[in-house]
Parts: C-alpha cells; sequence; structure tokens
C-alpha cells in the first residue's frame, strides 16, 4: 500500500484513481474546480467526466494540489498534454523528493517536439528512472466497468516499473512492465493521430478492409519514427502500440476517432469539437507536432500528413484519401 496522487479528474485520471483504490491504495484525486472535488467527494462519482461509476471510499477528491500531494509515493500526472508544462511548473515545488512520477498523458508538445516524460524531466529536475509512463489499450470507461484489460508501465529504472505495477494491478486490470519509455509515448501519442484517420474513414461510410488498412499502415509509419528516435521496435507490436492502436481505432468510445467520424461526414472543427462533448482529442494538437518531428528525422509519415493537413491546412478528408491512395507503389 502506498499513498497515490492523481493530478486531473477527467475520465481517465478518475478511473486510474479508482484503479489505484481497488488495488488497496488511499488516494488523493486532485481537481481543477472546487465544484467538481465537492461534488465527487458528496456524491463518489464524476458526473461530468465518469458519470454512472461509483468511486470507491479511498479516494479523497480535492482542488489543493499541495494536500493532492502531501505524502505521495506516485504521482500520476492526467492533464492534456498541451497543458503538462504549465501545470508542471505550479506543482514542481510540492513534489515530494523521491516520488515516482507518472505520466497518462499521449502528445507532443507543441513547438518543442517533447515527450511528456521529457517535460517532466526538464520542469521537474527528476532523473529519468523516476520517470514512468503509463500506456495500452485503455479506454477509460471500459476499464472503470471493470471490464478486463491490460496495461504497460514504462520506466527506465525497472524496480520503479515494478512499483506502480504493483500498486495498480486489480483483478480486472494487469499492468506489464517495460523499459522502453520513448517506444511507449510515441505509440500513445502517434495512435491519437491514427485513430483520427480512422474515424474520418468511417465518416465516411467505408469498412473494414480500410479500417484495417489505416490501422496497420499507421504501425508501420508509427514503428519508423519510433525507431529512428531510438526506440525499440518490439515495443510496437505490443500493447502500448498495437494493443493501443487497435482500441483507439476501432472504438467509439475514443474521443479521436469519434473526432475524425464528424470531420469525415463533413463536419467543421468546431462542430467535431462538440461531437466529442467537450473532451480533448490530443491527436488534432499532436498531428502537427508529430508531423513536424517526423520531417525533422526525416521520416515518412503519409497517414498523419493527411491528418495534419485536414485538422490545420482544410484539406477536404475525401482529397487527403485520395491523395494516400494515389502515393507512388512500392514494396510492403
Amino acid at each position: 500500500m502506498v499513498n497515490v496522487a492523481v493530478l486531473g479528474a477527467g475520465s481517465w485520471g478518475t478511473t486510474l484513481a479508482k484503479v489505484f483504490a481497488d488495488a488497496g491504495n488511499p488516494v488523493a484525486l486532485w481537481a481543477r474546480r472546487d465544484s467538481l472535488a465537492n461534488t465527487i467527494q458528496a456524491t463518489r462519482e464524476n458526473p461530468e467526466y465518469l458519470p454512472g461509476i461509483e468511486l470507491p471510499a479511498a479516494i479523497h477528491p480535492t482542488s489543493d494540489a499541495a494536500e493532492a500531494l502531501d505524502g505521495a509515493a506516485i504521482v500520476v500526472f492526467g492533464v492534456p498534454s498541451q497543458t503538462m508544462r504549465q501545470n508542471l511548473t505550479a506543482w514542481a515545488p510540492r513534489l515530494p523528493g523521491d516520488a515516482t512520477l507518472v505520466s497518462i498523458s499521449k502528445g507532443i508538445e507543441t513547438g518543442t517536439h517533447m515527450r511528456m516524460s521529457e517535460i517532466i524531466a526538464e520542469v521537474t529536475g527528476a532523473s529519468e528512472d523516476r520517470i514512468a509512463v503509463l500506456s495500452g489499450p485503455n479506454l477509460s470507461r471500459e476499464i472503470a466497468q471493470e471490464q478486463p484489460a491490460a496495461t504497460v508501465i514504462a520506466c527506465a529504472n525497472e524496480n520503479r516499473a515494478k512499483l506502480v505495477q504493483a500498486a495498480c494491478a486489480t483483478g480486472y486490470l494487469r499492468p506489464y512492465t517495460n523499459t522502453d519509455v520513448a517506444g511507449c509515448e510515441i505509440g500513445g501519442a502517434t495512435k491519437n493521430v491514427i485513430a483520427l484517420a480512422c474515424g474520418m474513414a468511417a465518416g465516411q461510410g467505408l469498412g473494414d478492409n480500410t479500417l484495417a488498412t489505416l490501422i496497420t499502415r499507421g504501425l508501420a509509419e508509427t514503428t519508423r519514427l519510433g525507431s529512428a528516435l531510438g526506440a525499440d521496435a518490439r515495443t510496437f507490436a505490443g500493447l502500448a502500440g498495437m494493443g493501443d492502436l487497435v482500441a483507439t481505432c476501432a472504438s467509439p468510445l475514443s474521443r479521436n476517432r469519434t473526432f475524425g467520424a464528424a470531420l469525415g461526414q463533413g463536419a467543421t472543427m468546431d462542430q467535431a469539437r462538440a461531437a466529442t462533448k467537450g473532451q480533448v482529442a490530443e491527436g488534432v494538437v499532436s498531428s502537427r507536432s508529430i508531423f513536424q518531428l517526423a520531417a525533422e528525422h526525416s521520416v515518412e509519415m503519409p497517414i498523419t500528413q493527411a491528418v495534419y493537413a485536414v485538422c490545420h491546412e482544410g484539406m477536404k478528408v475525401a482529397d487527403a484519401i485520395a491523395a494516400l491512395m494515389g502515393r507512388s507503389k512500392k514494396a510492403e
């Protein structure tokens, strides 16, 4: 049993707070707004992000970050990737000295093109052996409903990974460890972009052949980027690669797929945001960062480029599909 702080009371942060509590740990769940923290405390439910799910008594909701962090052995960062740096800057002075720092945010920072673990290291000064990431086929609502699933805890320090593994292992969530932090983060960020493409295809009325093609070729370009950044190519065949990609690309519970489907049906970007009910579709912003990162390393990522063009350059979905199908022929 260890004290856990989860900073971020969105759907995934709340779900993981439940997981850690169900595994036998006291959990502080930080919410940005007093009103949400008070509602969770009073009702044992997060009606905004995880309605209908009863939260364990071991979860203590609070809007005071210092209170949440006090005595925490594991600190989980569950804020959107593009706000990670800003939030960390405020939290860094209050972080317990030897706590294991865990990112559950999946994205690449705009401008710097840094992964979340890199931002955590830069802002907090923590060494890489204190920083872990959690990734995998983890649709929050299914896990909150205690449907069997698996995840990956990646950390350069395998003992730290095992600490987090032990703290979040339940009868419904089976965590594995890995030491390839970069691979898990690249897989987690890029799958959101590929899920947007799959949603666009579904919105155009296209079927399973198209979906399978996008997933498979999306995995290929994700692996190319990861390998160029020093990741282990084998990671992308596992839970944090193929597993996360399939779940996010195929499920209507995926915000990125839902956002893409709205675009495929002809919605504007603002209308697509409304379709995801205000929750962040990380792949929209990350498509720009990942496209630019790939260009820096001379990595060919045609699906990512197409998604970037639709989301940021006004290309029509049908034209993006035609451009992908019209690319020069080559061996697989």
